[in-house]
């Protein structure tokens, strides 16, 4: 699922193969048990059925160590990508991606600085890296050199800095007296400092000598982006040197007034961008309906097949999973507070007692978020779902588009890039039903929060359905109708829905790229927890049996829909393709 301040991380590898119950999951009296769980497995051929065991053998490959994380644009990403289309196609599913393909690619491209990039000012060149950082604002970014160039003043002086209007076309270059949570000395919030100056061709923070060397590293990494053709102009932003911004002023910076003009700047600031050596595509494929007038329209079902990759540095495993388990239940949306002495005590006292029972084994370093759940659970769920309804003699009336989106964690591109460019006329799918962490919502688990921030849990059967009468009150009816009648005897929990509610799960997966074009939907999810988006969500802790009863439903509801003669009717209201998701 798509977190609200989103990790990058970079890639590695190691497979390992182990036996492991499929009954493992179920509760313990003991809550540290888990711990000493066999974290691989080795795979076994699936069957048609929806089982706990074919499950546990999809998550234990597809979350892997081997698979780095499933970070888009990585190999690893792409391997999962790749196992996903062998399944397909072993399944005998159309494929429904490019050129006959089961791959949608997407327009992924790579974008780094040049590092050769200097601008000249005062007759003196100062070269990027030493001189200033870029931060990259994307392929929007306005030419800095040429234009006029101002003294914005110290920008934690409202009343007596630059005056928005003022900064039109112009280089900005601020100090910062303030200070600013998370942020070095002299840093100012960016996206405040871009709200402020939105039409100015630059912005420089005078701030490149308080950089910590870290910082400056991250910004020198390759980002990337989707080469849609065209991007908002937005004005270029750097840090600069105290050296830097007197010679652009001719004079020390102190007692200096906003609004004074500075030197021209000259050279440039060169960004390159290309195609990303790795891919990012969807996974998309076709089981065909066994209606002649039915069989155009399509209902979708969907999940991401991408993660957050790796962090930079190995932690220690028992370390993150205790202290998320007792502190931060909701794991990384649980931003929490620094631990009191009292409870890193207890952390530490929790620790020891667990490694002298594991003889130091809990304590293995971990950089890797395998993401077994997110969304692990939900993308082979949906292949599961596929083998099923790809065995049954007579297959359901309307056709089944699976698409495995990817890109979901970095900003929903997939999903976009979908249903911006269907491979199926956008107004012939009547449905999508979305899947994205079903493998837990245990009685241990914190699933989220109501709406005044009470602590919810899981339990037995327990699902949360986000968005499903959003659109389409009946779409939310035949789910219920679903449940009751197929006896499936599952738990839903709505609290997540309402509107206004601070976690606004509606709009962190990828229903609502098809929501904003009115394609009924519905988000199912069994919630958050304490290893949500932390490198402790692997195979080993899922419900398998949770697991199999919500993936069954899904199946079932995706045939109730396309064996309807009619279409979920839409009598809401529809946001629009370019509408922002309010929840």
């Amino acid at each position: 699922m798509l977190r609200r301040s989103l990790l990058v991380a970079a890639l590695a590898a190691a497979p390992l193969s182990a036996p492991l119950s499929a009954q493992q999951a179920a509760p313990q009296a003991d809550p540290w048990a888990a711990l000493s769980r066999p974290r691989t497995r080795a795979a076994k051929p699936t069957t048609a059925a929806i089982t706990p065991a074919d499950l546990q053998s999809r998550v234990y490959l597809f979350a892997d160590d081997s698979m780095g994380g499933r970070l888009m644009g990585t190999p690893g990403n792409a391997k999962g990508a790749e196992y996903i289309a062998r399944e397909l196609q072993r399944l005998g599913l159309e494929p429904a991606g490019d050129n006959g393909t089961y791959f949608q690619a997407l327009p992924w491209k790579d974008r780094a600085l040049d590092d050769a990039s200097t601008l000249t000012a005062g007759g003196r060149t100062f070269r990027a890296w030493d001189d200033f950082v870029p931060r990259d604002q994307g392929p929007g970014s306005r030419n800095v050199a040429g234009v006029p160039v101002v003294y914005g003043g110290d920008f934690a002086d409202a009343a007596n800095r630059l005056a928005t209007a003022d900064a039109a076309g112009k280089f900005v270059i601020i100090s910062f007296s303030g200070t600013f949570a998370g942020n070095p000395p002299h840093v100012p919030n960016r996206a405040l400092v871009n709200q402020t100056y939105p039409n100015a061709a630059g912005i420089a923070v005078v701030a490149k000598d308080d950089l910590p060397a870290a910082s400056i590293a991250s910004y020198r990494q390759t980002s990337q982006f989707i080469d849609a053709g065209e991007f908002p102009a937005v004005p270029s932003y750097l840090y600069i040197s105290t050296a830097m911004a007197e010679a652009v002023f001719g004079r020390p910076l102190a007692g200096l007034a906003a609004g004074t003009a500075g030197t021209t700047l000259g050279g440039e600031v060169r960004w390159r961008n290309t195609a990303s050596s790795v891919p990012a595509r969807n996974v998309v494929a076709i089981l065909r309906g066994s209606d002649p007038a039915l069989r155009n329209s399509y209902v979708a079902i969907g999940a991401h097949n991408d993660h957050i990759g790796m962090q930079p540095g190995a932690t220690a495993f028992d370390s993150v999973y205790v202290e998320n388990h007792l502190f931060r239940q909701q794991g990384a949306d649980d931003a929490g507070q620094p631990l009191t002495a009292a409870q890193v005590q207890q952390l530490n006292g929790t620790l020891a007692e667990i490694r002298r029972r594991t003889n130091g084994a809990s304590a293995r370093p971990d950089s890797i978020f395998n993401g077994a759940d997110d969304d692990g659970s939900g993308s082979m769920g949906v292949l599961e779902v596929a083998e099923y309804l790809a065995s049954l003699r007579v297959k359901p009336k309307r056709s089944i588009l699976f698409v495995w989106h990817v890109g979901e964690e970095l900003g929903l591109f997939g999903s976009q890039w979908y249903t911006d460019h269907p491979t199926v006329p956008r107004d012939s799918i009547v449905a999508q039903l979305n899947v994205d962490m079903i493998g837990r919502g245990g009685a241990d688990d914190v699933t989220g929060s109501t709406l005044d921030g009470k602590p919810i849990h899981g339990g037995p059967g327990y699902v949360q359905l986000i968005g499903s009468r959003r659109l389409s009150t009946q779409l939310g009816d035949w789910a219920e109708a679903e449940n009751t009648a197929g006896r499936h005897g599952l738990n839903f929990d709505y609290a997540l829905d309402a509107n206004g509610h601070p976690q606004n799960i509606y709009c962190r997966s990828d229903h609502y790229m098809y929501a904003r074009y009115g394609i009924p939907i519905i988000f199912f999810t069994t919630g958050g927890h304490a290893d949500y988006h932390q490198v402790t969500d692997e195979p080993q802790f899922l419900d398998y049996d949770n697991y199999a009863k919500v993936t069954t439903f899904i199946a079932a509801l995706g045939q109730r829909v396309a064996n309807s003669t009619v279409r979920p009717v839409v009598d809401k209201p529809v946001p629009g393709p370019n509408a922002a998701c309010r929840q």
